[in-house]
């Protein structure tokens, strides 16, 4: 019987290896199933093409002999596959029982803990305090006009700092009219299921303390439109675009607010069908639900939308390098309003025909808790309050926006 190699884990991140002396590709796991980071040497580069369940190890060694030219060694084949393997970046029995076990820990947890504190942001509070207030130090009017949510970016707040001053600036006049509310936080689940939200009833902790998680409405979430849910769903463990949110709102806010933090998976079927997501019975059923809510508790709620919008350049799968606010990136600016003018006037439909087409040439991250929050309140209308873009590497570029929405 042939036996063929294990596949290699589709969900890997892939980048150039950062280091000259060891060039190559670099692995990583972004659900950290695993905590071990692989440079994958040029010669093995070959070989991960084929690492795709359908090839033997022979034939992996006869493509190796083929690209050096001389015969390839077993052992050093051998070997890299073990370190393949043992890492938990293969499809095998290790991999299920690493992802097991990060599952089962995670349900236990009683709280939802940083994962980028340290990185993305301080871990201490005081050094925290002293960044945010630094990146929010924008002289802005308090403005006590009220509005029902906001939008913010979800990149990493040393890039966005100005659409994320823009958005919790716009907040600091509200603090009284936010004291007690559930902020319902919409964020995209870059690693989730597809067509399947995914919730908490974890409190979110943070340098500056616990945010409390509305509990009461995830159940009643969960009543309502539970096929659509991945209830405890370990996407929260890393995921980041609900975390910068609940870290920006501790700071602004203080202590006096519960979230209800949902994550919005992709709309894989929509895409595939060129229909509306909502034909789809999972999305449908917690669209109609989080509408209800939305209705029944008007009074109880703040939206924060953490998103980001276009992708391009080189890390994204694009041929070209691309520079912020420069050259084609001035056309993803045109187009990225255009589409946030549609946004802002509630006209999904139109907003729709934008996106689907060509499975989303801007690949905007944030489409999923955009249409989400359209589609649970309908006759929210919105305002850009602020636009930009940034170089996340020297040849790709990400897009994001401040909007605020009322009725």
């Amino acid at each position: 019987m042939t036996q063929f190699l294990p596949r290699l884990r589709q969900s890997l991140d892939v980048f150039p290896s950062p280091d000259e002396e060891q060039p190559g590709l670099l692995l990583r796991d972004p659900f950290h199933y695993t905590e071990d980071i692989l440079i994958i040497p040029p010669i093995f580069i070959g070989a991960l093409n084929l690492l795709d369940g359908k090839h033997t190890e022979s034939e992996v060694q006869a493509h190796l002999t083929q690209l050096i030219g001389r015969p390839f060694p077993i052992h050093p084949l051998h070997e890299f596959l073990a370190v393949l393997q043992q890492s938990g970046f293969l499809e095998t029995t290790e991999f299920d029982q690493m992802r097991s076990q990060k599952h089962a820990a995670f349900a236990a947890l009683p709280l939802r803990e940083p994962s980028h504190a340290g990185g993305a942001y301080p871990a201490d509070a005081f050094e925290l305090r002293t960044t945010l207030d630094s990146y929010l130090m924008t002289i802005v009017p308090p403005n006590p006009q009220p509005i029902l949510g906001i939008a913010a970016p979800h990149v990493s707040p040393e890039g966005g700092v100005q659409c994320y001053a823009a958005a919790y600036n716009r907040l600091r006049g509200l603090k009284e009219q936010l004291r007690g509310r559930t902020i319902v936080i919409l964020g995209t689940s870059h690693y989730g299921e597809p067509d399947k939200f995914g919730l908490t009833r974890k409190g979110f902790q943070t340098p500056y303390g616990t945010i409390q998680t509305d509990t009461e409405l995830v159940d009643w979430l969960l009543e309502r439109a539970g096929d659509s849910i991945n209830i405890e769903d370990y996407c929260h463990s890393v995921e980041h675009s609900i975390e910068f949110q609940a870290v920006f709102l501790r700071h602004v806010l203080g202590t006096n607010f519960k979230i209800l933090p949902i994550l919005c998976g992709s709309f894989l079927q929509s895409f595939l069908s060129g229909k509306p997501p909502e034909n789809e019975d999972n999305n449908r059923r917690f669209f109609e639900a989080l509408g209800e809510m939305a209705e029944l508790h008007q009074d109880r709620l703040f939206w924060v939308l953490g998103i980001d919008l276009a992708h391009i350049g080189q890390r994204y799968g694009d041929h070209e390098e691309a520079r912020a606010d420069q050259g084609h990136l001035l056309e993803v600016r045109r187009q990225d309003l255009e589409r946030l003018r549609l946004v802002g006037e509630g006209k999904r439909g139109e907003f729709l025909e934008r996106v689907l087409p060509n499975y989303d040439e801007l690949k905007w991250c944030g489409f999923t808790p955009i249409y989400t929050f359209m589609q649970a309140v309908p006759n929210a209308r919105g305002n850009v309050m602020l636009y930009d873009q940034w170089n996340i590497d020297p040849a790709s570029v990400v897009s994001f926006t401040a909007m605020e929405f009322a009725l």
